[in-house]
């Protein structure tokens, strides 16, 4: 028996059909949990002056989500490897489609960022146990493609909640936006229920002994793993600039460059569906291509992408004409794009097989501690005394330092777990 009770894997097999209709469902329900997410983003100055905040409250209200996101990530990382994954993930879709639904019915900011932090811990059970999950549908060489299947719902549920939340918000009010696409997702919990739940490790050749570590020994044990590690640290900076710009953007473009709100929001839910969906197919794609060569391949795609980033990323806040901003930020999105599967293939890869989960979570919390739970209101903060336009400039500098890191990790010996 394996820690979590399930089959060995040699009594199991898992049929082609079910694993891609696993992934089918799973990446439905990351589509709509980005579209909840950055829902937000695209009703950010309505919601201002509607309940009369200033700009580092609107920061915390995207803290509302991340806190509850990251502090209760460990707990389910744990539940994760050792329960049903299915029917975590089904509780979790419930509880954050519930809590989306509720954020439109808030009179004031206080009870606002209680829905948002609500939204976090249904998210949190989600997010940390489906790459798991993942893992054990598809073997390591084909693991990069279906993991950027699976994240392309950032870029195309990201444009999407830009998109309906500038169209629903302009014909119906903020409000609105956060009941089309809270209450939908309650049927969609259900729907996980009926995807495959094989044993873990199923697709790896090593064993998966029973968990019995403590957090904090578990936690250890991350540590002591170098590309685990590091990728994380750099991780968290990509996090740091490409979540601060992601809940800036249409407030950055409608006060800075003076687009209509409505257009801001279309502008940059075009460029990320389009830039986001071709960069994270891509990125998945050539990873699995580039393993036949290097074993380090998604580290050194991650890196060089996040280099190649620091001045498009830079034009795109400073180009002085709509051509030259727009196209830096089509291409600072492919490429920053490029490694969204490439790097959770990572993570996920570098650890012991019983810990997927608990290695996902932990990452889940440093990257939104040190990341984006901090970027939306330190640039805030920054706007609220020099401006918004110089307050977004610290976007690059974080996308340096992730390309740095990563790389740097890449070009080590890989050390096994």
């Amino acid at each position: 028996m394996t820690s979590s009770g399930a089959p060995s894997t040699s009594s199991f097999v898992l049929a082609r059909r079910a694993a891609y209709y696993g992934l089918a469902v799973i990446t439905l329900l990351n589509f709509v949990n980005y579209i909840d997410r950055y829902i937000l983003s695209a009703v950010m100055p309505r919601i201002k002056s509607d309940l009369g905040i200033n700009d580092f409250e609107l920061g915390l209200l995207t803290n509302g989500f991340l806190v509850s996101y990251f502090l209760t990530s460990p707990f389910f990382g744990r539940l994760g490897d050792r329960l049903s994954r299915t029917k975590l993930i089904s509780a979790g879709v419930a509880a954050w489609s519930v809590a989306t639904a509720a954020s439109g019915l808030a009179a004031t900011f206080p009870q606002l960022f209680a829905a948002r932090a609500t939204v976090g811990v249904g998210e949190a059970a989600y997010a940390t146990i489906s790459p798991s999950l993942l893992s054990d549908y598809f073997p390591k060489a084909q693991r990069g493609r279906a993991f950027a299947t699976f994240y392309v719902a950032l870029p195309v549920g990201a444009a999407f909640g830009f998109l309906l939340g500038g169209a629903l918000e302009h014909a119906y009010g903020w409000r609105a936006a956060f009941y089309a696409v809270g209450l939908p997702g309650i049927a969609l919990a259900l729907l996980t229920l009926t995807i495959a739940e094989p044993p873990r490790g199923i697709q790896d050749d090593e064993p998966v002994p029973v968990l019995d570590e403590s957090i904090w020994q578990s936690l250890r044990t991350l540590i002591r793993i170098p590309d685990y590690l590091w990728t994380v640290v750099g991780y968290a900076a990509y996090t740091f600039g490409v979540g601060g710009l992601a809940i800036w953007m249409p407030t950055y473009l409608a006060r800075v460059r003076g687009l209509e709100l409505r257009d801001a929001d279309f502008l940059v839910g075009g460029v990320t569906v389009v830039a986001g969906l071709a960069g994270t197919f891509l990125g998945g794609f050539l990873g699995d291509r580039l393993l036949r060569w290097t074993d380090r391949a998604y580290l050194w795609l991650s890196g060089i992408a996040a280099l190649l980033g620091i001045v498009p990323t830079w034009i795109a806040l400073t180009g002085g004409s709509e051509p030259v901003y727009i196209g830096g930020f089509f291409v600072a999105e492919f490429l920053l794009f490029l490694s969204t599967g490439p790097i959770n293939v990572v993570i996920v890869s570098a650890v012991p097989v019983a810990m997927r989960a608990t290695a996902m979570a932990v990452s889940i919390f440093a990257i939104h501690l040190f990341g984006d739970a901090i970027s939306p209101p330190i640039i805030g903060a920054i706007a609220d005394r020099v401006g918004l336009a110089k307050a977004v400039l610290i976007v690059p500098v974080a996308v340096a330092i992730c390309g740095v890191v990563w790389t740097g990790i890449a070009a080590r010996k890989a050390r096994q777990p």
